[in-house]
């Protein structure tokens, strides 16, 4: 079984992935401890309002998982140097939207559309209603799911070696998920702007970090 991991991506790869997966559980999951029956604020634009709602969007929303396994296998198998300043960068940013869900907790529970509405108007409704059942309209600023893509998208954009399809597939997908994301009414658009900027800021410290200290030494 291990040889087989490790002809995917090297053991310095999985261990950071194994670190980031439990602190996204955290940030997540473990924030609601904390944030239950605090005040939850809306971050409702005008324009959010003027958007529509499209089911078929949600395709987008659970492809993003597909995404982020493939960008991060992907960036997982390059040199150790630059996977480890990529990952980094998506911890730091994932704190970051930890800090926010605790201190700033938001919700748009009444904006998007009722589950039991959407039963009985085809699959992508139905799917779309499926998607609210598991996720509570809160723990929304910034935006996990943009984080991430994002997050797959500047990886890959550091990588030399990647065909120039790739990254264009990369880029094409992040906007759709972004879309999907206030198109499926799971996310308004400041939610958006925060998982990006949330994740520039990982980034740049990250490099900052892995400029000054070998933080690589010690992960074979």
């Amino acid at each position: 079984m291990k040889k087989h991991l490790l002809k995917i991506m090297p053991a310095y790869s999985w261990f950071m992935l194994s670190i980031m997966v439990l602190f996204n559980c955290i940030t997540y999951f473990g924030t609601r401890i904390f944030t239950t029956g605090l005040k939850h604020y809306s971050v409702i634009l005008p324009l959010d309002k003027m958007l529509p709602f499209i089911p078929f969007f949600i395709v987008f929303y659970i492809l993003a998982y597909v995404q982020w396994i493939t960008g991060y296998i992907i960036i997982g198998r390059q040199e150790k140097h630059i996977c480890i300043r990529i990952f980094t960068g998506e911890l730091i940013a994932k704190a970051i939207a930890l800090i926010c869900f605790v201190i700033f907790p938001t919700t748009i529970e009444g904006f998007r559309p009722e589950a039991a509405s959407l039963y009985g108007h085809g699959i992508w409704h139905e799917l779309t209603a499926y998607i609210y059942s598991l996720d509570a309209p809160d723990n929304l600023f910034p935006s996990i799911h943009c984080l991430e893509s994002w997050v797959c998208l500047r990886g890959t954009l550091k990588i030399k070696n990647v065909p120039k399809w790739y990254a264009c597939l990369m880029v094409i997908m992040t906007l759709l998920v972004f879309a999907s994301t206030v198109l499926v009414k799971q996310h308004v658009l400041i939610d958006i702007a925060g998982g990006v900027i949330a994740v520039e800021i990982g980034m740049l410290i990250a490099n900052k970090i892995t400029a000054k200290i070998d933080i690589t030494k010690g992960l074979t």
